[in-house]
């Protein structure tokens, strides 16, 4: 497990999309059908082709899955103190907490568990993090809803339904699971479409994230937007590094949950923060300057593990 081999070539392709975004390569209008492709297709199959074909009786902790989930509703009561002590403007705020707990799992998150643990480090991540992603939607939601001004009633539930029912990576984590418990066979075909759609997911999902990176706002809110990333990327995986160690886990089985919390603000938050009336400027660019540091604080948490 190198640390140095796995950070390094996420980060590269992430500022290759970035770059080939600001040169003209990767033109606007393709960024979302792109998105969609990925979200809804790409990640999904390689999730439910890994859960699928897993062990679940070895691969399954509850223990960490246990401390990974709480520690995310923990953080989202801190950020919305700090908020409110803090006088953020209520326009803001939603968008405020939300990107101080929303991970990036699906894209990021996963791709650090796969490159640095391997298939069986990144099934154990896939599991944890359908758990985390109803959550995540759920709390994002209703504080986005919440401070929204500009919203109806009908559609906030219509939302919330389809943010956390919905979630084609929740969906795929949930049948994996269900498929690797009843041990149903998968016929070869489709198990070999599967693996080819697969591997188009991270690398995919990786130019994308570069590719939508915008630093322009990022001037104007620096102080909130660096408040957000510090309980994003330092607090929440602290928290649920002492809780591990409190509760005696073996670095070994906490490590895919700890790289799920230590995964910086998702790209999500700014379409929900877009459709539920949040502060989308500042979603932009509490996504843009988190992911640019994860690469830093992964690299420190991954190394203390090491140590």
């Amino acid at each position: 497990m190198n640390i140095v081999t796995t950070i390094i070539p996420i980060f590269a392709i992430i500022i290759l999309g970035l770059f080939s975004r600001r040169i003209g390569f990767i033109q606007p209008a393709f960024l979302e059908p792109a998105n969609r492709l990925v979200y809804h297709l790409a990640i999904p199959a390689m999730i439910f082709r890994s859960i699928s074909r897993a062990s679940l009786k070895t691969q399954f902790d509850i223990t960490v899955l246990t401390i990974t989930v709480l520690s995310v509703p923990a953080v989202f009561v801190v950020a919305w103190a700090i908020g409110y002590i803090a006088r953020v403007r209520r326009k803001q705020i939603g968008a405020f907490i939300q990107s101080s707990f929303h991970g990036n799992l699906g894209y990021i998150g996963l791709a650090v568990a796969y490159y640095y643990l391997g298939d069986k480090g990144f099934v154990r991540a896939s599991i944890i993090a359908g758990f985390i992603m109803i959550l995540q939607n759920f709390l994002a939601v209703i504080v986005l809803q919440l401070y929204s001004t500009d919203i109806s009633e009908k559609k906030s539930k219509t939302n919330l339904a389809w943010k956390i029912l919905g979630n084609p990576v929740i969906l795929s984590a949930m049948a994996g699971i269900l498929f690797s418990f009843t041990e149903m066979p998968i016929p070869l075909v489709i198990d070999r479409i599967l693996d080819i759609i697969s591997g188009l997911a991270l690398p995919m999902a990786l130019l994308l994230i570069g590719a939508s990176l915008s630093f322009k706002l990022i001037r104007l809110q620096i102080l909130p937007v660096l408040s957000t990333s510090i309980m994003k990327l330092i607090l929440l995986p602290g928290l649920g590094f002492i809780l591990y160690r409190l509760l005696d886990v073996a670095p070994q089985d906490f490590l895919p949950g700890l790289i799920l919390l230590a995964s910086p603000t998702a790209t999500i938050s700014y379409v929900m923060a877009k459709e539920l009336g949040g502060d989308t400027d500042f979603s932009v660019a509490a996504i843009s300057i988190s992911t640019i540091l994860s690469a830093i604080t992964f690299s420190i948490w991954l190394n203390m593990m090491a140590s």
